[in-house]
C-alpha cells in the first residue's frame, strides 16, 4: 500500500520519536499524538510538514482526546492503516509498602485505560484498512519484580494484547505486543547502565510492520545484551 498511515501515541519524545522518524523512513504517513504540542510540532517539521505528518495533543486518559484524535486523523488522511499505542508512565520508589498512591493513579490511567480507549476508539479503522494494531508493553510485563506496580500495569498491557487479538481473530487485523527491556528515555533521571536506545526498539517496531500481510508477529521481547565480563 502507499504511503500508509501509522498513528503513535506518546510521540513527543522516547520510543515513540524514535518509531515516527524510523516509519517516516519507511514510507508512512504518521498521525503523532501527545501531550507535549512544542515536540510534535517539531517533529512535524523534521518529518515531512504537515503534507505527512499531523501532529494532534492528546492526554490517552481522555476519552474525547482520543476521539477527537481519530476523526483528525481520518479527516485529514482518509485512512488508518496502524496504530502504535505506545503512550505510558514510569513508577514511583517505594514498593507497594510506601510508594505514593496518587502516583499509581495517573500511571494505572495511563498505561491501562490510555491502551484500552486508543484500541477501542482506532479498531473502526483498522477494521477498514484491516491493519495493524501494535502494543508498548514491557519485559517487565513477563516476570515478577518485587513492589512493583509498573511492571503490573504492564501485565496488564500483556493482557490486552492478547485478548485484543482473540477478538480480532478472522478480521485480517495483526495485532503485536513490544516488549522492551530497560531503555534510555525519559523515564530515568539519570541514564541507565546497558540500556537499550529507542531507535533499538523503532527497529523492532519497523520490523512486524513490514511483514507481509500473512505474517503477524505476536510479540517481539528486545533486550539488551548482557555486558562482557572481564575475565581478568
Amino acid at each position: 500500500m502507499a504511503d500508509p498511515v501509522l498513528l503513535i501515541t506518546g510521540a513527543s519524545s522516547g520510543i515513540g520519536a524514535a518509531t515516527a522518524r524510523a516509519a517516516a523512513k519507511a514510507g508512512y504517513r504518521l498521525v503523532l499524538a501527545a501531550r507535549s504540542e512544542d515536540k510534535l510540532q517539531g517533529l512535524q517539521q523534521e518529518l515531512g510538514g504537515s503534507d505527512r505528518v499531523l501532529t494532534t495533543r492528546c492526554d490517552v486518559q481522555s476519552n474525547d482526546d482520543q476521539k477527537a484524535m481519530v476523526e483528525k486523523a481520518l479527516a485529514t488522511f482518509g485512512q488508518i492503516n496502524a496504530v502504535f499505542a505506545n503512550a505510558g508512565r514510569g513508577g514511583s520508589p517505594g514498593g507497594f509498602s510506601g510508594a505514593d498512591p496518587e502516583t499509581w493513579r495517573d500511571m494505572i490511567l495511563t498505561n491501562i485505560l490510555g491502551v484500552g480507549i486508543t484500541v477501542q476508539h482506532c479498531l473502526p479503522a483498522l477494521r477498514e484498512s484491516r491493519g495493524h494494531m501494535l502494543l508498548t508493553g514491557s519485559a517487565a510485563g513477563r516476570v515478577t519484580i518485587p513492589g512493583s506496580m509498573y511492571s503490573a500495569t504492564k501485565w496488564a498491557v500483556s493482557a490486552i494484547g492478547y485478548g485484543v487479538r482473540e477478538e480480532l481473530r478472522g478480521s485480517g487485523i495483526r495485532v503485536t505486543l513490544v516488549e522492551p527491556g530497560m531503555v534510555d528515555t525519559p523515564f530515568f533521571d539519570e541514564t541507565p547502565k546497558n540500556a537499550l536506545q529507542p531507535d533499538d526498539i523503532a527497529r523492532a517496531v519497523v520490523y512486524a510492520l513490514s511483514q507481509p500481510a500473512h505474517v503477524d508477529v505476536n510479540e517481539v521481547l528486545v533486550r539488551p545484551t548482557p555486558p562482557i565480563e572481564d575475565d581478568n
